[in-house]
């Protein structure tokens, strides 16, 4: 079986008018009218195979919620293609809408105004789930996520994570072969988001659902994903494994000694993170780790010790923080 979702060069281009300052300006906007063009995306190729968990990141504006509507068809590319099961998204056709959901954090929807079991009710008649099903699927879903007494509950009485997890019990109602969510656990609790993590990861591999996530919460993408995608500008600049990007970006480790006695710190051990009492925590370029543990622990001092990468959201951070110097230069030279 190939891919489930192919993305081939897809770019999004969007045309804004640029309007000129004071009455002068306003009125040679009537003969003449100047236009700038954004590029949200930029030739964003990649593909997805059958149960993939895939994480999207990348900054604000980087492009990952345009590339998300544009394979749910929401959004037709400026150039490019995509085909998801076979598809053609933008289309917009009825069997295509069956097979897939798509969960923006920050939208509702889920009618505001209804108990959550009657928007449930409603999308059983739209997706004309039989009815036998449908018990099964709410009484499995809302189990998982604890949500079984909140379900004749006003949408707009629900708390910011009991909405999300109807949210999801919905789009998971008629039992989608692909996922797209975006941020969805932006604004939860830790217990929220833990309980949601656990959700995804136990539906992900019971159904073999092909799933794109973004989230700007590191724990998400390193709990859920096998795979992660970077983009920044419109354009997509890694793909590959996690731990790949640890053995690619990061240029430091973190050692943590705590010693029996008073140690001197010597300046070539690296840079001093933290220090409390007889523990001491350094930043030291990866290439230096074996010298300076060595070092440290000849002093006959040290009680315990550790190694430690980078955390995932200082590369991560250190990355983007990359991309866009390299952007200012090119764009000075120009």
């Amino acid at each position: 079986m190939g891919p489930t979702i192919v993305a081939t060069d897809l770019s999004k281009v969007y045309r804004t008018y640029k309007k000129r300052s004071g009455l002068f300006g306003a009125l040679q906007g009537l003969v003449r009218r100047d236009f700038e063009e954004t590029r949200a995306v930029d030739r964003v190729s990649f593909s997805i195979e059958q149960g993939e968990f895939v994480g999207f990141l990348g900054p604000n504006g980087a492009g990952k919620t345009t590339v998300l509507k544009m394979l749910s068809g929401l959004l037709v590319p400026t150039s490019g293609s995509a085909s998801v099961l076979g598809f053609r998204p933008w289309e917009r056709k009825p069997e295509f809408k069956r097979q897939f959901s798509l969960v923006l954090g920050q939208k509702n929807s889920l009618w505001w105004d209804l108990p959550a079991r009657e928007s449930l009710e409603l999308n059983r008649a739209i997706y004309q789930i039989p009815r036998v099903t449908y018990e099964k699927t709410v009484d499995e879903l809302v189990e998982l996520l604890d949500v079984r007494d909140k379900l004749n509950v006003m949408v707009r009485e629900l708390s910011l994570g009991e909405r999300m997890k109807m949210e999801l019990i919905s789009a998971f109602l008629h039992q989608p072969k692909i996922l797209f969510l975006d941020e969805p656990t932006i604004g939860l609790d830790v217990v929220s988001q833990k309980n949601v993590r656990e959700f995804l990861r136990h539906h992900s591999s019971q159904r073999k659902t092909s799933t794109i996530l973004t989230s700007h919460y590191m724990q998400d993408i390193a709990e859920l994903c096998q795979r992660v995608l970077i983009i920044d500008h419109g354009r997509v600049f890694f793909d590959g494994e996690l731990s790949e990007i640890i053995e690619q970006f990061s240029g430091h480790k973190f050692l943590q000694f705590t010693f029996r006695v008073a140690t001197p710190y010597q300046p070539n051990w690296g840079e001093i993170v933290s220090k409390s009492g007889m523990s001491i925590t350094l930043k030291v370029s990866r290439e230096k780790v074996t010298e300076i543990c060595q070092d440290i622990l000849a002093t006959g001092n040290v009680q315990d010790f550790s190694v430690e990468e980078e955390p995932i959201e200082d590369i991560i951070r250190e990355i983007f923080e990359r991309q866009h110097e390299v952007a200012r230069e090119l764009g000075a030279r120009i």
